[in-house]
């Protein structure tokens, strides 16, 4: 069977007998489980060219680009450029398209023009012509029209995967323990503790002194079985972690190490801090270290009215909230850093909002200065380091 490689490969064979052109073919994905919808032009102002074919059928990819060269009469040899919004997908077609010579940009989806009407058409024809629209304005220069996702690589999309399952983990750990509290206390009765409970739940009783139903028995009992195997789980991936910690000669893992040598940050915070942000991303200036994690400020001014509408709010949730909670560890565990002075003097003498407004600001601090300390190595300013790291 002919693949994408196969159609690719001919189109380069055939391109000394091809007339040559400086066109170049644009082609939007509208990406879904099992069909896909795509979206092709050389150009502003040619009508697009739309087809659907089959999901993840990349022999059928491949042909439809050689169709779509002739129908536009480009050389064999045109070049091609594509898009597809980030999503379920993830970036092995970016990879795919990639390792044969066409470039491809992952949009994030958030960022991409929207018309404000309340009610409004909306098919996978129109969402992909007006993605290829996009497109050909992005290739002509337009470079603000969308946000494009930076693709990790295989190794490093990888490291991902163990402390988010982690962190799955405890939250279907904090499911199952409040199935249980809420089950007994509907009955009318608790535990004082969940571990080793299994053999008590038979005999609990409820606010009566009789015992529980057969059906809330059996529910408890599938319920504790459950949580059982998740803290098995979860204890696994933590030794899995602290094995990494002490042996791996991955940079990655290094660099975990380093922001383990300062006060005040533990090994969850180190390990997404160094996962997530610092070990593949690379920035060019603290504005972009804040803006990946939606500590920027937002201002609305128009003529002579301006008002500050607070932080962005943009990127992971999850890390914004963590920096939040690290740099309140900071002031406990770093007093005499510059940073930690920096808040006392503006903030520490306000009301509590003032200091909750304040720590917001401390934390995009914090981050900008362990960007530059995992970057140059110059430890924050006053900051003091652990005399012994225990990882």
């Amino acid at each position: 069977m002919p693949t994408l490689t196969t159609h690719l490969d001919g189109a380069r064979a055939s391109a000394g007998n091809a007339v040559k052109s400086p066109a170049t073919l644009h082609l939007a994905f509208d990406l879904g489980n099992v069909t896909w919808l795509l979206a092709s032009s050389p150009g502003v102002g040619a009508p697009p060219r739309v087809r659907r074919l089959p999901a993840r059928d990349l022999a059928s990819l491949g042909a439809e680009l050689d169709a779509a060269r002739r129908h536009f009469r480009l050389a064999a040899d045109a070049s091609v450029v594509t898009c597809y919004e980030a999503g379920r997908d993830g970036f092995w077609l970016h990879r795919a398209l990639s390792a044969h010579g066409v470039a491809n940009v992952v949009v994030d989806s958030a960022s991409i023009e929207v018309n404000r009407r309340a009610r409004q058409r909306k098919t996978d024809r129109l969402d992909a012509t007006a993605l290829l629209h996009r497109l050909q304005r992005y290739h002509a220069g337009e470079v603000r029209v969308w946000r494009v996702v930076r693709v990790p690589s295989v190794a490093e999309e990888d490291r991902r995967h163990l402390h988010r399952e982690l962190a799955r983990l405890t939250t279907d750990r904090t499911r199952c323990i409040n199935q249980i509290k809420g089950l007994l206390a509907a009955h009318g009765t608790r535990l004082t503790s969940l571990r080793g409970a299994l053999p008590q739940l038979a005999h609990l009783t409820q606010w009566d002194g009789t015992a529980l139903p057969p059906g809330v028995q059996e529910r408890l009992a599938f319920t504790y079985a459950r949580l059982a195997l998740i803290r098995r789980q979860r204890t696994a991936i933590v030794h899995a972690r602290r094995t990494l910690l002490e042996t791996s000669t991955d940079p990655s893992v290094d660099l975990v190490r380093r922001l383990l040598r300062l006060r005040g940050i533990g090994e969850v915070s180190a390990w997404l801090f160094a996962m997530e942000l610092f070990s593949w991303r690379r920035f060019r200036n603290r504005r972009e270290v804040a803006g990946i994690l939606g500590l920027t400020p937002t201002l609305r001014a128009s003529g002579q009215q301006q008002r500050e509408t607070g932080i962005g709010k943009g990127g992971s949730a999850l890390l914004r909230a963590l920096a939040t909670e690290v740099a309140w560890s900071w002031l406990r565990r770093q007093p005499t850093s510059a940073l930690s002075q920096w808040y006392r003097t503006r903030f520490a003498t306000g009301g509590s909002r003032t200091r909750r407004i304040g720590i917001i600001a401390m934390a995009r601090r914090l981050m900008i200065a362990l960007w530059r300390y995992l970057d140059t190595g110059r430890v924050p300013d006053g900051a003091m380091l652990k005399v012994r790291v225990t990882a």
